[in-house]
């Protein structure tokens, strides 16, 4: 009995390792024009560069020529809005699924769309080493079901589920 559990325990560990060690993949094709506009966070792992935001964390995204610029906005502790400008390049040869980000030329960051609904309504993003991801929202409230159903996507990517943490939309910002 004991020798079948620790050969069960095994086999669990490394189909999460290999999991976590699986090249991430992404959607095949990602409109950008559609994906434009604003998204609510629902929820993330937590960062050290969103260590401020509180509360109502909201991108916004236009397509600028051969970039998209990015906006992102937060409420912090004392109540005051934070907000900081970047841009993105397409990845070549990604379907315009993965993205390059910098808010602070010329560090990037990478932002790897790893599930959209075809309305474009919620989406998963994260990074290919599986630090950092975010689950936004057109609407600054998702359906829970919605929420799990991402959530465990990001599980089976390797994701640490565990450690997603909701962003509260208290008072959300202006579309």
């Amino acid at each position: 009995m004991l020798k079948t559990l620790l050969i069960t325990a095994t086999l669990l560990t490394c189909s999460v390792a290999n999991a976590a060690d699986a090249p991430l993949p992404t959607v095949a094709d990602v409109d950008l024009a559609r994906y434009a506009g604003a998204w609510y966070e629902i929820a993330l792992l937590p960062n050290r560069f969103q260590r401020q935001c509180v509360a109502d964390t909201q991108a916004r995204y236009r397509p600028d020529g051969e970039r998209v610029e990015v906006i992102n906005r937060c409420r912090t502790a004392s109540g005051e809005i934070e907000d900081v400008k970047g841009h993105a390049k397409v990845v070549d040869g990604s379907g315009n699924a993965r993205l390059s980000v910098t808010f602070f030329w010329p560090f990037y960051g990478d932002y790897w769309v790893l599930d959209l609904d075809e309305n474009y309504r919620q989406v998963l993003v994260g990074t290919p080493n599986r630090k950092h991801a975010w689950v936004l929202s057109r609407e600054p409230q998702m359906d829970e079901a919605q929420l799990q159903r991402l959530l465990d996507k990001a599980a089976s990517l390797g994701f640490d589920k565990s450690a997603f943490q909701r962003t509260p939309q208290t008072r959300p910002l202006a579309r």
